[in-house]
């Protein structure tokens, strides 16, 4: 009954078990094997292009795909503006800052950890472009869905894109929950991305059932001209890459990444319905993928734990705000048994 996070979960039996079917027999190194090729023409199919027309690089991390996508586009003397919140700002150890050789995040304020047109717009007119004393923005990441479970649609996504190139940014997507943002909104994959303008993103797979993978991915191929080189010297150019390229395979066949997120976003809203009929219990925003943010009343968080539920607190939202993360194998019963059990705390 852990809900502190979609990263808690083990890998979905699909993927392991095509795993052991491509560990019956030897292949190519170094992505030179058929089932990376494979990957490569799927996700090429799931965003609507055209063979060759993007490029698709497998890593085992979201950190690794977020640094290695921004590094092929941002020097050393750029900056990067994305959300005071955004994962590359909050959770990833300098990383970024290190694979683009010393490049400065900007960051910016926004409702849900969402950003504006019109911060965005404001932070690019306060004067660092052109100015050799300042690091020079090269590009905007947006996180999709947000560190506060809120999502971009793709006219907002369009809307933000519009005013970075007009500036000459690049726009990066940190996409580690695209999937439970995608079918939250109800559109194509491409629609939220390439076609809203997203130049680079980074396609998360770990937190929606696989084992470890993710994808940097390039819309215009260009951008991926050095990012080969700079995936095997961060040591993600795995000798085996099949292993990695197989669970993308799994993930992606029969839409098991739309199934394992409408789950997970099907668990949240029940959760979030029935936590909000408990007396002194509020949603600290709307719950729109697999996040909640709830306001608990004194002891509730107490009584969750003592009887075995395991959940963060969540300071940036107040004292009192806890966040519940449900996944694409939260059991429905698990979900039942923590309403019932926080209104019984509440009529105690």
């Amino acid at each position: 009954m852990n809900f502190c996070s979609d990263n808690v979960t083990g890998a979905a039996p699909e993927i392991l078990a095509h795993l052991s079917a491509v560990n019956a027999e030897p292949m190519m190194p170094y992505g030179e094997d058929p089932v990376t090729a494979r990957v490569d023409a799927a996700l090429a199919a799931v965003f609507e292009r055209a063979p060759g027309t993007m490029a698709s690089f497998p890593v085992a991390t979201g950190t690794a795909a977020n640094a290695l996508c921004l590094s092929a586009v941002v020097p050393p003397y750029g900056a990067v503006l994305c959300h005071r919140d955004a994962h590359i700002n909050v959770d990833e150890c300098g990383a970024p800052e290190h694979f683009t050789g010393g490049a400065k995040l900007i960051p910016l304020d926004g409702a849900a950890a969402k950003l504006t047109p019109e911060t965005v717009a404001e932070a690019l007119a306060a004067g660092w472009t052109g100015v050799v004393h300042h690091a020079q923005p090269a590009c905007l990441s947006i996180t999709q869905a947000t560190e506060a479970g809120a999502v971009y649609t793709p006219d907002e996504v369009a809307a933000l894109v519009d005013v970075a190139h007009a500036h000459g940014l690049m726009v990066h997507m940190d996409g580690a929950r695209f999937a439970n943002a995608l079918v939250a909104v109800g559109c194509a994959a491409a629609d939220m991305t390439w076609r809203a303008g997203v130049d680079l993103m980074s396609f998360g797979a770990t937190k929606n059932g696989a084992l470890a993978a993710e994808a940097a991915i390039f819309f215009r191929p260009e951008l991926a001209e050095s990012i080969a080189f700079r995936r095997k010297r961060a040591g993600h150019l795995f000798s085996k890459m099949r292993f990695l390229s197989a669970q993308l395979e799994a993930y992606l066949a029969g839409d098991l990444w739309l199934r394992n997120a409408r789950h997970a976003n099907a668990m949240a809203a029940r959760l979030a319905s029935g936590l909000v009929d408990v007396p002194g219990v509020s949603l600290a925003d709307q719950v729109a993928a697999n996040e909640l943010f709830v306001h608990l009343p004194d002891g509730l968080a107490a009584h969750l734990r003592a009887r075995g539920f395991a959940f963060y607190p969540w300071t940036a939202g107040g004292a009192d705000c806890y966040r519940f993360v449900t996944a694409w194998c939260t059991a429905p019963a698990d979900v039942d048994l923590l309403i019932e059990t926080a209104r019984g705390s509440a009529a105690a």
